[in-house]
């Protein structure tokens, strides 16, 4: 029996039996589906982490007193937040000292803010962002109209703003918002500045910020030292950019006297920490879905033995005909142990399929691209293949060893 004959075989099997058979292949569709589900959501957000999280200008990385992510745990973020805040006084050090550095920039953040223009204001989920000149280029921002601040707009303390694109969406469609002024906490600010929108980082919007000199920022919310600034530090070079961070953790320590031995009391990342520590939380969620998906297969495997089993049972008359019309051991047990392969795989696909399609729906829900993990759907298919041999081994190779006597005289 050739390989077209016995597919054809196996599937006329198949086709006889179509409620045993779906039954059988329900268990092969849930693990599959599972898996690819999963692994292609997973997939399509990490895309979107690795191009939403790329925050950051080009070589440049942040010093800032808490984890980019929050530890949990009881007390876990207790050690972070009783470090000393980095103040700008301490960024001021770091400028004068470094020497690899391209770009030195402070930045102080305040969430939770409405945004108001005459009779209109915003959800209050605005940030509020006091910055130094060296803001667009160290975050990868850039200016639709208006002009940025200046040196003499961040010692001069003014009353000044660079706006988002979601603030002008909100509250200027049908005008241009240069000129105007808008309230923040009863502070009144002018327009001086649109930044180009930037889209979403995690589900999280980049356009829902206003800007305002960093000293402008101290002096109305008395932050100065009572609440840590930031301080993002731009490479001249991908090929300086180690040891810019290296000169700049080496001074930081001095800066804030850490003791030699004792750990940092700050926290230094970049787009690639960052999207590496994304990696590493996205990866217990793959070993999960593997786990259960094992299981699954497992359980559908002995599901395959069994119909099998029955199958070998059932056909026994057939078995004695085949062999008493010529047809070896060997071709009794390729021809039932493809039967299981062929099982396996209808399941199989349509898992991938179901599998794929699931995970990009719920991955459009969070806003991240279309993804097809094709590693996992070879990895599928061979799984597929790996459970149709093991557990169709047995089955085919009892058909095989049926003598074909007693084969033909089974009612």
């Amino acid at each position: 029996m050739n390989l077209k004959e016995a597919f054809i075989s196996a599937l006329s099997s198949i086709k006889s039996n179509k409620l045993r058979a779906s039954l059988t292949l329900t268990g092969i569709v849930i693990g599959v589906f599972s898996i690819i589900g999963v692994m292609t959501l997973l997939d399509a957000l990490q895309k979107g982490i690795d191009s939403g999280l790329s925050q950051l200008g080009t070589n440049t990385f942040q010093i800032q007193k808490m984890p980019a992510f929050n530890i949990s745990g009881p007390g876990g973020n207790r050690k972070y937040r009783m470090r000393k805040n980095i103040t700008i006084e301490q960024g001021e050090k770091l400028k004068d000292l470094a020497a690899m550095p391209k770009l030195i920039g402070f930045e102080d953040w305040a969430g939770g803010k409405v945004i108001k223009y005459e009779g209109e204001k915003t959800n209050p989920n605005f940030q509020i962002v006091g910055v130094t000149t060296e803001y667009l280029e160290t975050n990868s921002y850039s200016l639709a109209a208006g002009r940025f601040f200046t040196d003499d707009d961040i010692k001069t303390t003014r009353n000044i703003t660079v706006i988002g694109h979601e603030v002008v969406e909100r509250l200027f469609k049908n005008l241009n918002p240069l000129g105007k002024i808008i309230e923040v906490d009863g502070n009144r600010f002018e327009i001086i500045g649109v930044l180009i929108p930037k889209g979403e980082s995690l589900g999280q919007s980049m356009d829902n910020i206003v800007l305002i000199p960093i000293r402008t920022m101290q002096k109305i919310y008395n932050t100065g030292k009572d609440r840590s600034i930031n301080i993002t530090v731009q490479a001249k070079s991908k090929s300086e950019y180690d040891e810019t961070v290296e000169e700049v953790i080496g001074l930081m320590r001095v800066i804030r006297k850490v003791k030699p031995g004792d750990e940092n009391d700050f926290e230094i990342w970049s787009n690639e920490s960052l999207i590496r520590e994304a990696n590493n939380f996205t990866a217990y969620f793959k070993y999960g879905a593997g786990v259960i998906s094992f299981i699954s297969l497992i359980a559908a495997g002995i599901g395959i033995m069994n119909i099998m089993l029955v199958t070998v049972t059932e056909r026994t008359k057939e078995i004695g005909i085949r062999m008493a019309v010529g047809a070896k051991r060997f071709n009794i047990l390729s021809q039932f142990l493809f039967e299981a392969i062929l099982l396996c795989q209808i399941g199989g696909i349509a898992g991938i399929l179901l599998g794929i399609l699931a995970g990009n729906i719920l991955a459009s829900v969070l806003n991240s691209p279309v993804s097809i993990p094709y590693d996992w759907v070879l990895i599928g298919i061979i799984t597929c293949s790996v459970v149709g041999i093991a557990f169709g081994t047995y089955p085919a190779y009892k058909a095989a060893r049926l003598n074909p006597i007693d084969a033909l005289r089974y009612e």
